[in-house]
């Protein structure tokens, strides 16, 4: 249920890419339909009706104005009567997500749209998926393209996208030397299974690498046994569209881009196999081994090891080999990249909540799970968090692009909030990094580890929703400590570097006649909280050398309130003083 202090909030704090707003006076505006469809197909938001937005307006106290709806029950009668017509593919609202309320004395309809289930995808408009699927981006809604409503089609199947006969392609196409080296490790992990004795081509048909048509009798290798066990080229032949890519970037010479790379070079067969069995090897190669013990034999696996094994397979299993892009794994210094073509089918939340799980390639994660590789179902992004968490480094970042349709996950191999990066922002704030709340000490930090930093990836980092991260990034701009980088309905923030200290910017030999009556002390006081909407007690104590205590800024605060001139205002456990 959403009030109207709830709107107040969004419009001031909530992030455009999740917002639209819409006049509707005396009609549900033709639009509706599209933005529910492009929010249900992206990554859902809030749809508010009787309050235009004025997007070049850069001041946000003009940029929204209520226009009120008229006959507001009457509206959302027309609303739900579409949403449940054949003019909608699927309605994925409940009664607690639409409803009205008084905004200052003005109606405004609210309408919270969440993120559409995979196997309601593509949701779309006017009966027609190519024509009324809509997504929205940074800039815009826009039309799907009929590749991305195939996608989506194919997503929707819980039965993944890797089963399929392809046509054409036999056990001659099976790399030997590959399969030969995966069966010797199967049965490593499974000594004493039936399927260690029988052909490869009954082996592969067990394991869902090969497959019969029952009503055709046609067979043939499926898209995982191909991708899994193919030879280079005809691998390439059916999936040229895909490529995979191994760099280290670590300790690089000036005149270097990377100290090693593995890529298409005709050295190897590139199938999913042998492309994973080389990288494992180079992405660990550094990492700490602790001296411990299982009894009396030496156990060099830590809980990193195994974190870095379940995301290079969770990039394998979860990529949309149907898209055109790369498996891109990077080692560098602060720590790792995987990247893989797709975007995913579940939101972002739910994987680092835990306990979901959908493989796009379900018989590919099969096949690594029979070989130790790949955490049970619904675990393994948690396992992953819990060993970064233990290892007190940055919190893993996972990023959906809507826009290139592709997922990545940064594994950050450095401390919350390390040394180097404390250093310097107490070297460009100053004493106002002290004050400031250890969330929004996090936030600084991040995006200067990060260099451009955004709401999304904050509520992840700090566990808050997106408007309560809006509220800390709205109040560091407002402080001149972050700078912002607008394009569209999109935000990003980054460090003002050339942020100067307000306490050394006081001018105090222009000051208003009305003032006058104040002392030296309690103009210096004034004018600082003129200059940053809030002061503290002990920011009193950092400003004012005659003030030394918390007790004595107090007072001075008091003479300053009894003239009217400041408030007392208190945020959850902070108290501060702004102007009255």
């Amino acid at each position: 249920m959403i009030t109207g202090d709830d709107i107040l909030e969004l419009l001031k704090y909530g992030e455009r890419i999740s917002l639209e707003c819409k006049d509707s006076r005396n009609e549900i505006s033709k639009f509706v339909g599209k933005i529910y469809s492009a929010f249900a197909n992206t990554c859902g938001g809030v749809i508010l009706l009787g309050i235009e937005e004025h997007m070049s307006e850069l001041n946000m106290e003009k940029r929204f104005s209520f226009t009120d709806i008229k006959k507001p029950e009457t509206r959302l009668k027309e609303f739900w009567d579409t949403i449940n017509s054949n003019k909608v593919s699927a309605n994925i609202l409940l009664d607690d997500n639409v409803g009205y309320c008084d905004v200052n004395g003005h109606i405004v309809i609210w309408i919270e749209v969440p993120q559409a289930d995979y196997k309601y995808k593509p949701v779309y408009i006017n009966e027609n998926p190519l024509k009324g699927s809509y997504k929205r981006n940074h800039e815009r809604d826009y039309h799907c393209t009929e590749e991305e409503v195939k996608a989506m089609f194919i997503d929707a199947s819980d039965s993944g996208i890797d089963g399929s006969l392809l046509e054409g392609f036999t056990m001659e196409d099976v790399d030997l030397n590959t399969l030969k080296a995966y069966r010797i490790e199967y049965e490593h992990h499974n000594p004493e299974h039936v399927w260690n004795n029988i052909e490869d081509k009954e082996f592969l048909r067990n394991l869902g690498a090969y497959t019969v048509d029952r009503s055709t009798k046609r067979e043939g290798l499926t898209a995982a046994g191909l991708l899994m066990f193919g030879k280079e080229l005809a691998i390439r032949e059916r999936f040229d569209n895909i490529r995979m890519d191994y760099l280290d970037k670590t300790n690089v010479t000036p005149n270097t881009r990377w100290s090693d790379r593995l890529t298409y070079d005709g050295s190897w067969e590139n199938n999913l196999y042998k492309f994973i069995k080389r990288i494992l090897p180079k992405l660990v190669s550094d990492l700490k081994r602790p001296f411990q013990l299982d009894g009396m034999v030496r156990v060099d696996d830590t809980a990193v090891h195994k974190a870095v094994r379940e995301a290079a397979v969770n990039m394998i299993i979860h990529a949309d080999y149907h898209s055109t892009g790369v498996l891109k794994v990077e080692k560098n210094d602060d720590g790792f990249l995987f990247s893989n073509p797709g975007n995913l089918k579940l939101p972002v939340q739910a994987i680092y909540e835990g306990g979901h799980y959908v493989a796009r390639n379900p018989k590919i994660q099969n096949m690594f799970r029979m070989i130790g590789l790949g955490d049970n179902i619904g675990s393994g992004f948690p396992t992953i968090l819990r060993a970064w968490g233990e290892e007190n480094w940055r919190q893993p970042d996972l990023y959906d692009d809507q826009e290139l349709h592709q997922v990545e996950l940064r594994l950050w191999m450095v401390s919350l909030m390390p040394v180097e990066c404390t250093d310097y922002l107490n070297n460009t704030y100053g004493v106002e990094y002290h004050h400031l709340s250890s969330e929004e000490q996090i936030i600084l930090s991040t995006a200067y580890l990060e260099e451009k930093i955004l709401n999304s990836r904050i509520q992840f980092v700090l566990g808050m929703h997106s408007t309560d991260v809006g509220h800390l990034l709205y109040d560091l701009v407002q402080r001149n400590m972050l700078i912002t980088e607008r394009r569209g309905r999109w935000t990003t923030y980054s460090i003002n570097k050339d942020y100067v200290d307000q306490l050394e910017q006081l001018d105090l030999s222009d000051i208003p006649s009305y003032e006058v009556e104040l002392n030296k002390t309690d103009q210096q006081i004034y004018q600082f909280v003129k200059a940053n909407k809030i002061i503290t007690t002990q920011q009193v104590v950092d400003l004012v050398d005659k003030i030394s205590t918390v007790q004595g800024a107090s007072v001075a605060i008091n003479r300053l309130i009894d003239k009217d001139l400041l408030k007392k205002m208190r945020q959850g456990r902070h108290v501060f003083y702004c102007l009255k």
